[in-house]
């Protein structure tokens, strides 16, 4: 992976470590909406959403547009995509690691069964 792609993954994580940057992105995967929309369910000024915003735009995660006196932000569903992706590549290799892990208990019950089994015959 390149130092520029890093920087992203960096900063699209550091965004979203935020529970009030995290409710966000929830709202925005339902639909765009303005500032004044985004604010609605938390107890702070439109001007604390607007520099949530602001990191989760710098983050690359939202962008905003110009439809008359309306700005609607929009998630990036693209960039959500990619953080998704380098999730999944990890959880995958875990995955792959912890199936082998149960292969190898299950050869060692099985072969603990079979030392129990003729003991119990030999008793």
């Amino acid at each position: 992976m390149n130092t520029a792609t890093e920087n992203q993954l960096d900063k699209a994580f550091a965004a979203l470590s935020d529970p009030v940057r995290r409710a966000i992105i929830a709202r925005l995967s339902r639909g765009s909406a303005t500032l004044g929309e985004l604010a609605e369910p938390f107890e702070i000024s439109l001007q604390a959403v607007s520099r949530h915003i602001s990191v989760l735009e710098a983050a690359g995660l939202v962008w905003r547009t110009r439809d008359a006196q309306r700005r609607p932000v929009h998630v990036d569903a693209a960039a959500l995509g990619r953080l998704t992706s380098w999730i999944d590549r990890y959880r995958l290799e875990a995955e792959a690691k912890y199936r082998r892990l149960d292969d190898v208990l299950a050869e060692s019950d099985a072969a603990s069964d079979g030392r129990h089994t003729k003991k119990e015959k030999e008793s």
